[in-house]
């Protein structure tokens, strides 16, 4: 199996830093999986919009009312009368907040957890490569499917709305994957944690993913009740779909606790990471 350490031996033309090369690539490996994330999410996200106009006409809307509150606190459900309110609903409360968080978590967690659970660790900081370019490589490598999905996937809803005769605002479709990437960032982060201190792969991954399902249905739970102001500590709190693309409220303030949240997660990542044996 070839790891970061053959990657290096290669010549090239242009010497580049260990931190780079570690995220070239791991980002290079992640590149497959992401192209299949983006077509699917897509297919998700377009399916919304063809079969939204009937969902509208058949008065879906009136079912909310009939809904418990925390059922319609976990799919987000807050108006099922346009397009708008139809995506901010299922498609990114199932497919943005838990499943592409889940993922990213998960797969942050196993890559860190995996390498240091098989040995392949030792070999890569055998080269003249610093635990802080490791981690660092392997945390901007996530970035790869952040990105992608994050430029592709509004592409295509906007395009799809385009041609269904829907009216979608570009601006606040743009707006929420803006937001969700801080989000997004904040779970890969804390997947990072969660391999390094675990250390064996499919269990970091499982609890990393676990912590995002209990952290939705956890928010969605207590946000019906009188200690509503608990849900605060779940980083679900400050990413906003239906904020964005219902009301046009812009959550700036969430956003920047998530990369400030980033940010500890990473020193605390880095920090164990130096400190501990392999």
């Amino acid at each position: 199996m070839k790891t970061v350490a053959d990657a290096r031996d290669t010549n090239t033309p242009v010497e580049s830093s260990p931190l780079s090369q570690v995220a070239r690539f791991e980002g290079r490996n992640r590149l497959p999986v992401t192209v299949v994330l983006a077509v699917l999410f897509s297919l998700f996200g377009a399916l919304y919009i063809w079969v939204g106009p009937q969902m509208i006409d058949a008065g879906f809307s009136e079912m909310l009312d009939a809904m418990p509150a925390v059922v319609n606190e976990l799919f987000g459900f807050e108006s099922l009368a346009s397009i708008e309110g139809l995506l901010a609903s299922e498609f990114y409360t199932l497919g943005w907040i838990v499943g592409l968080g889940g993922y990213l978590a998960y797969t942050a967690a196993g890559t860190v957890a995996g390498d240091l659970g098989e040995g392949r660790m030792d070999t890569l900081l055998a080269a003249p490569v610093a635990r802080r370019s490791v981690l660092g490589g392997k945390f901007l490598a996530l970035l790869v499917p952040i990105v992608v999905l994050n430029v592709v996937v509004p592409a295509v809803l906007s395009v799809m709305a385009l041609a269904a005769g829907q009216s979608l605002s570009i601006v606040d479709l743009a707006v929420v994957h803006a937001l969700s990437v801080p989000y997004l960032l904040f779970w890969s982060a804390f997947g990072l944690l969660v391999g390094i201190v675990v250390r064996r792969g499919r269990t970091a991954g499982r609890l990393a993913l676990g912590v995002v399902f209990l952290g939705w249905l956890g928010e969605s739970v207590i946000a019906t009740t009188d200690l509503a102001w608990v849900g605060a500590i779940s980083p679900m709190r400050y990413f906003d779909p239906q904020g964005v693309l219902i009301h046009g409220t812009y959550d700036i303030a969430g956003a920047t606790l998530l990369l400030i949240g980033t940010a500890v997660l990473l020193a605390i990542g880095q920090r164990w990471f130096r400190s501990h044996d392999l």
